[in-house]
């Protein structure tokens, strides 16, 4: 019962101050974001309230990112509060050890980690695309325009080029070479839209294709054509959202899509593994700030300690971006690539705590 009672108390103390820290911060990247959007403010029709609109709508892509730094900082704030009215010492005194207590914010922590994981795997990926989808209507533009000759895309034996790709996911300005087995060249074709229809083909309009066969060519307009691809407006949307906001379904999908066309998947098995791992950050966290609450004599006031946890959060997001980026770029296995950042911060917990209870 007294240990029920505990973990109650702690939850109440550590739940609050999070949440606290969250919003506070996800305030402060608001407000950098819609200083960001200034610039475009005015182009096309995307007025005061589409760029209030598409900051909203990138919030839960920022919860997902800031999650683990807020977890820090509250049960940093909320542990030191404790220790700082003595009720840690109490709590020490009565018999209770450093594992049983890691054992309770590990317990507490297993909710911010599932909290992570939905947030990421559902609320940020369509609110992200959605957030997308509504600045480029806004502005009048198109979704990826890679090269100057617009968006190239391998699919199995044939190389597809198109000019740009509006919001609502219809293709303009397509150009299909198609080659055989050996990579002859069999036909180009061009058509002036594309339409994804419901049975999963595309609806192709205004098209001129030019068909080789041997040493001649032979060319013929048709209205309409129907075109069978393993591409899709599912495959297409993820133009619009950076892989570490994809959801796992469509990151699979487009590794294994990419896969298909022997193209590289490294960036998006990285994402990959770390949607898988990025979740247990939270409770990675809850475990290091833990050694704080045990320094509080000799480290002073709780604002250094504050301090201390915003700079191991900015560590932790700038390793993870950094080893992301090195293992595309040195051709690391993605699930060391994506698990070493908070491998190294476990590790390092450890020898806080270690450190902590031999002093």
């Amino acid at each position: 019962m007294a240990m029920r009672t505990l973990q109650r108390y702690l939850a109440r103390e550590i739940y609050s101050a999070t949440a606290l820290v969250l919003l506070a911060f996800l305030a402060l990247f608001a407000f950098f974001d819609l200083i960001h959007e200034l610039q475009d403010l005015g182009k096309g029709g995307y007025q005061l309230q589409h760029m209030l609109a598409f900051v909203a709508l990138t919030l839960p892509g920022r919860v997902y990112e800031l999650f683990p730094i807020a977890v820090l900082i509250g049960t940093l704030v909320a542990l030191t509060v404790l220790a700082r009215h003595s009720e840690i010492t109490v709590l020490r005194a009565s018999g209770l050890s450093t594992g049983r207590l890691l054992a309770i914010l590990l317990r507490l922590g297993s909710l911010f980690a599932v909290l992570t994981f939905l947030v990421g795997e559902f609320v940020a990926p369509p609110a992200e695309r959605a957030a997308q989808q509504l600045r480029l209507r806004a502005m009048s533009t198109v979704i990826a325009q890679e090269f100057r000759s617009g968006l190239w895309v391998k699919d199995e034996l044939a190389f597809v080029n198109v000019h740009h790709v509006s919001p609502d996911a219809r293709l303009h300005g397509v150009r299909i070479f198609e080659f055989d087995k050996q990579y002859q060249l069999r036909s180009i074709s061009e058509a002036k839209v594309g339409e994804f229809l419901p049975s999963g083909i595309w609806r192709l309009t205004g098209v001129v294709q030019t068909l080789f066969e041997g040493d001649s060519a032979r060319v013929q307009s048709l209205p309409e054509a129907d075109w069978k691809s393993g591409l899709n407006p599912e495959i297409l949307s993820v133009l619009l959202v950076v892989p570490e906001r994809m959801s796992l379904v469509n990151l699979y999908l487009y590794i294994r899509h990419l896969t298909d066309n022997q193209q590289k998947t490294e960036r998006y098995e990285i994402a990959l593994w770390k949607k898988l791992i990025y979740p247990m950050a939270a409770l990675v966290m809850m475990g290091l700030a833990l050694p704080f609450a045990y320094l509080q004599d000799r480290m002073g006031a709780v604002s250094i300690k504050v301090f201390a946890g915003i700079m191991l959060g900015i560590g932790f997001h700038m390793l993870n971006g950094l080893f992301s980026s090195l293992g595309v770029i040195n051709s690391w296995t993605p699930f060391v690539a994506a698990i070493t950042p908070s491998a190294l911060f476990l590790f390092g917990t450890a020898g806080f705590l270690w450190w902590s209870e031999r002093r």
